[in-house]
């Protein structure tokens, strides 16, 4: 009998990690990072160079082609002391982020503030480097969040403009340094298109252009989607239950070329770069399952549970694909941009890929979750050799290639 996810204690997804085998920079070389190998219970030891010799030669690839934003805003109050505001999101009525960034003049963005008690209400925060003048105002207080209106001048200047010349590298919270100036391209994929991301899809961050040459000479073929990646992405769950967890939401982007040319590949043994984009995969089979089930005059959305009603469908992902690029063809759209919610944990059959790229992930935490959904109880053999060979933990850590264990 399969488990249900919304009965599990993420009591039992806990381990040791020492804060000493957290990585606080990459290594100088992106893909002389370590590669864990698990497949049918096998663990090998490799170097993300040696990728294309892991990987069969008709494998198909996915990657996450999000752009981190510089979403950390500093500043130094008149009266002495620092406030840090840490762009999450745009308020709704904005819709994706990659909208928000094109707005000039004023744009309200939901946030996390750091010594927010220092903050009084109707205080104005300004910042100026140049020419740009920033300012900050308190619109409200929400339970996770509070919702900040920004302007600035000169008026011509896009938020995404005024983020890349006043905003910092928003490296995760568990990396305990300052932020450093190489962070700027070092937390950032080589391949890195579309401006959205709060947080890297850090599966990607070990590869270069020379691999990716490699990987072209093997004839092994890859294509890219975007999800961008959340602050949520950090979220430990709290919760007794993952019932009790809310999932965060997050956006997804991509072209019905891409969706045109999976279709034809299905045939191909599918691995996702990252958990994002595992997500995004997962999350579009969901999505054209729903639209075979019934009508949707506007792109559908993907909620946390929504899955796991939808499984008994037992849709066949080239119908779901098709239903996908025919929704498209219909209303003349050449990207699909929708959100997903989904929680993928132990309980959950991945209908898509078949290996997953992915860092080590936090204790406690969705993303480890979704690698236990993957391999079953072997995460744990899988984390205590890495553990004990020396790898590497977190964004800027080492990796593995790990293969679907159905059993």
């Amino acid at each position: 009998m399969k488990k249900d996810p919304r009965q599990l204690s993420i009591e039992d997804y806990d381990y040791d990690l020492p804060a000493e085998r957290i990585a606080a920079t990459p290594l100088s070389v992106r893909h002389e990072s370590k590669l864990l190998c698990y497949q049918d219970g096998i663990i090998s030891d490799h170097r993300y160079f040696e990728l294309d010799s892991l990987l069969p030669t008709n494998s198909f690839l996915v990657f996450n082609e999000t752009k981190v934003i510089p979403a950390r805003l500093l500043f130094e109050k008149s009266t002495g002391g620092t406030i840090e505001i840490f762009c999450l999101q745009p308020d709704a009525s904005y819709g994706e982020m990659s909208t928000a960034l094109l707005t000039n003049q004023r744009v309200r963005m939901q946030c996390l503030v750091g010594g927010a008690s220092k903050w009084k209400s109707g205080i104005t925060l300004t910042k100026e480097v140049g020419p740009l003048q920033l300012r900050a105002n308190i619109v409200q207080k929400e339970s996770d969040h509070f919702l900040i209106e920004f302007n600035w001048t000169p008026s011509d200047y896009t938020l995404a403009m005024a983020l890349d010349i006043i905003g910092a590298t928003p490296l995760p919270p568990y990396i305990k340094r300052p932020v450093a100036k190489t962070d700027r391209q070092q937390y950032q994929t080589v391949y890195a298109k579309k401006e959205g991301s709060v947080a890297a899809p850090t599966a990607g961050l070990h590869f270069t252009e020379a691999l990716l040459e490699k990987l072209q000479l093997k004839n092994i073929k890859y294509d890219f989607v975007t999800l961008h990646v959340g602050a949520g992405t950090f979220k430990p769950v709290k919760a007794e239950t993952l019932q009790e967890h809310a999932m965060h939401s997050e956006w997804i982007d991509v072209k019905r070329s891409f969706l045109e040319s999976w279709r034809s590949q299905l045939d191909k043994p599918l691995v996702a770069v990252g958990t994002t984009s595992l997500r995004t995969l997962e999350s579009l089979y969901w999505l054209g399952v729903k639209l075979i089930r019934e009508e949707h005059t506007s792109a559908p959305v993907l909620s946390q549970w929504e899955c796991y009603q939808l499984e008994q469908e037992g849709v066949p992902l080239s119908e779901a694909l098709t239903a996908l690029i025919e929704w498209m063809e219909k209303r003349a759209l050449e990207q699909f941009v929708t959100q997903t919610a989904l929680l993928v944990a132990p309980g959950y059959s991945c209908k898509v890929i078949n290996g997953l790229l992915t860092n080590f992930h936090q204790p406690r935490s969705t993303l480890l979750l979704l690698i236990a959904a993957l391999v079953g109880n072997d995460w744990k053999k899988i984390y205590q050799h890495a553990l004990e060979h020396q790898y590497r933990f977190l964004s800027y850590g080492d990796g593995s290639l790990l293969w679907r264990n159905d059993q």
